[in-house]
């Protein structure tokens, strides 16, 4: 986020290739969302790879039942979809996911969520 993508990406590339190493896996799904997001952030953004990142972001988060950084990734994915112009799409993966919480809407992420769903369905 401080303008050093190329130092970022090789340091995430670095200790996702230790994740595949060891039995070090809680965080990697959101590993690979800030990936994708340091993908997009290139002087020329790798939408596809971005979106190869988030969507194994959701996979892992699904499998490891986090539903945190399931949040994280779908979010992540609908800033990609929108810009894309898959809204529709967007709001079908997100709503679901920020309707499982019961509590927590404080906090950054579900706040994040709340006000994505209410631009999508504008």
């Amino acid at each position: 986020m401080a303008g050093h993508i190329a130092a970022g990406l090789r340091v995430l590339t670095a200790v996702l290739a230790t994740t595949h190493n060891t039995a070090e896996r809680y965080y990697k799904a959101e590993l690979y969302r800030l990936n994708g997001e340091l993908l997009l952030r290139q002087a020329v953004p790798d939408e596809k790879q971005a979106e190869t990142r988030f969507q194994q972001a959701l996979t892992v988060a699904r499998r490891q039942q986090a539903k945190s950084w399931e949040l994280r990734a779908v979010t992540s994915l609908r800033h990609l979809w929108q810009h894309q112009g898959k809204r529709a799409v967007a709001y079908d993966l997100l709503a679901p996911i920020y309707g499982w919480f019961t509590e927590g809407f404080d906090t950054a992420d579900l706040q994040e969520a709340k006000a994505l769903l209410e631009v999508l369905r504008a």
